[in-house]
């Protein structure tokens, strides 16, 4: 049974060094563990949770950094597990950015800003998309400069690897298009169960 909360954090999400800017906006629960928001990131941006991912995060009381994650029990990184911490203990109005990546080779750094806390609304179910630009990059394109590169291509009709390209990404790919509505939530909880499995 979900437990109750009475607030919900609204966050602007962004890509380091894109431009135009991928970003995303989206308000989740209060009671959200950094593991809950990393599903809802994935979601909401669009990426598949095909790797790994972490959070470089500041401890709003004694200023420690600290780093949220999927722990990795044969590497020699420290990783805090992220399903054991609330959001609501590090993100504050004075304490409100926070770095996340996703894929440890393409290396798809996130701003994660926190624009306010505010009262739930009764109707709304969340967590929700409230707004974004552009699409987010294909999985496994090589970074920002895969991305660059393969934004070329696409522009290339005539380019040798036009035609392998558009079938990598598919004819639906538009790197400009996003709709909020079209973003589904996973369960979270579900997610992590597959983790164990």
């Amino acid at each position: 049974m979900a437990k109750r909360f009475y607030h919900v954090y609204r966050f602007k999400i962004t890509i380091f060094n894109i431009k135009p800017a991928i970003w995303r906006r989206l308000e989740v629960p209060e009671n959200y563990t950094f593991w809950d928001f990393h599903v809802a990131i994935q979601d909401v941006m669009g990426w598949t949770d095909s790797h790994l991912h972490r959070f470089d995060v500041r401890d709003p009381r004694t200023h420690e950094k600290f780093e949220f994650s999927i722990p990795l029990f044969e590497e020699e990184i420290d990783f805090i597990p992220d399903w054991e911490e609330k959001i609501a203990n590090y993100f504050t109005m004075e304490n409100r950015s926070v770095v996340y990546e996703y894929d440890f080779g393409d290396s798809w750094f996130h701003r994660i800003l926190l624009e306010q806390i505010h009262p739930i609304e009764e109707k709304v179910k969340y967590p929700i998309c409230l707004g974004g630009k552009r699409a987010c990059p294909p999985e496994d394109c090589g970074g920002i400069g895969g991305y660059y590169n393969l934004l070329q291509i696409l522009k290339e009709p005539t380019h040798e690897e036009y035609k392998s390209m558009k079938m990598w990404v598919g004819d639906d790919y538009d790197p400009e298009y996003f709709d909020p509505a079209t973003v589904h939530f996973d369960n979270p909880e579900e997610r992590l169960d597959l983790l164990f499995q």
